[in-house]
């Protein structure tokens, strides 16, 4: 007596569970990750607004004994007004803009420069209310901090 060691209902169950992981794959990439991966609805006042925040690392800041380094030290930017913040070294040596703790805006992503060369800036939106101490990683004495608030436009 010759029992079947298969049988068609083996070969359907295989082709259903492979419809399912295509179907479970499918939405995952159509509808999971754009969602995902989907910037914020910002208003365009903050996106845009009418004034920049400007801070200047000034020259001499790789001297420990120099009390200025990020000028202004501690600033307050608006919502809708001046949000967008320009960092420019006017120093002789390349500097970075680190947060102490990581930071990462919902509509700009990430805080935080790459070497920022003499002659050179770094420019960051800010899209919500926050307050962000930073410092220069390779001249960790060099400090300053951003308090963004909420603007007299975004009400």
């Amino acid at each position: 007596m010759n029992i079947p060691i298969s049988s068609h209902a083996y070969g359907i169950g295989l082709i259903t569970v492979i419809v399912g992981a295509a179907i479970g794959i499918g939405y995952y990439q159509l509808y999971y990750v754009p969602e995902y991966n989907a910037k914020p609805v910002i208003p365009e006042k903050i996106l845009n607004p009418g004034q920049t925040t400007q801070i200047t690392i000034v020259a001499g800041s790789v001297n420990q004994d120099q009390e200025q380094n990020f000028v202004p030290k501690k600033i307050e930017a608006q919502l809708g007004v001046d949000n967008l913040v320009i960092w420019t070294n006017r120093d002789t040596s390349a500097h970075y803009v680190t947060p102490d703790k990581a930071y990462k805006d919902a509509y700009s992503g990430d805080f935080g420069s790459e070497a920022i060369m003499p002659g050179k800036q770094y420019t960051f939106l800010f899209t919500q209310e926050a307050a962000i101490p930073y410092y220069c990683e390779v001249h960790p004495w060099m400090k300053g901090e951003i308090d963004i608030v909420h603007g007299a436009l975004t009400s």
